[in-house]
């Protein structure tokens, strides 16, 4: 049962299309932006059907996914295309927007977003991007640290976040959209510490 009941056919849609460990990722990523929105501020309603609906296309098989990313006119960057991990964004702003109906642009944004992140978020992009970096099930090393800097200042988390996310894929060999760089380099100046997880 969802935190809204309005929501609860969305909650069932997303269970019937994630496997059970990406169903209760979403549950608590949901979560996790609700409280984040009301410790920042922002519209709760929004930032939890955002965090509900993030991973949506998340487990969609490829084709599908490059289809629905070719389509959104959401100016896919080549590195999301070649990424199979990266399309899930784009593709599941699309299927929001034109499947769903739902045409909040802050919300489908946040989407489209959420793991590639991007330069000025708004408040609810932002919530969404940091709210799947500390979900209740997440526990690789820093995780606490990272709940802390979420909840003390969301622009230096941003930073902290976009650092420890960059490192991550580039030593993994991975593919960093042109928008990953300039959220690296907008949110540093948040940074002046040069804290780090």
């Amino acid at each position: 049962m969802s935190r809204y009941e309005e929501f609860d056919d969305y909650e069932k849609l997303i269970k019937d299309k994630l496997s059970k460990k990406r169903f209760v990722h979403s549950i608590n990523v949901a979560e996790e932006c609700y409280a984040l929105a009301k410790h920042y501020g922002a519209d709760e309603k929004r930032s939890y059907l955002a965090g509900l609906l993030h991973d949506i296309m998340k487990e969609e098989e490829p084709e599908k996914q490059l289809k629905y990313t070719a389509e959104s006119g959401l100016s896919p960057d080549p590195a999301e295309i070649a990424a199979k991990q990266l399309r899930h964004g784009i593709a599941g702003a699309y299927y929001v927007r034109e499947k769903l109906g739902i045409d909040d642009e802050e919300i489908i944004s946040a989407i489209r977003y959420h793991t590639v992140g991007c330069a000025r978020m708004t408040l609810i992009e932002k919530i969404v991007y940091l709210g799947d970096m500390i979900s209740a099930e997440r526990d690789y090393k820093g995780i606490e640290k990272m709940r802390e800097y979420c909840y003390k200042d969301i622009d230096l988390a941003m930073s902290v976040a976009l650092i420890y996310q960059i490192q991550s894929v580039c030593g993994k060999c991975g593919h960093i959209p042109v928008s990953t760089y300039e959220a690296y380099n907008y949110y540093l100046k948040f940074n002046k510490e040069r804290e780090t997880l």
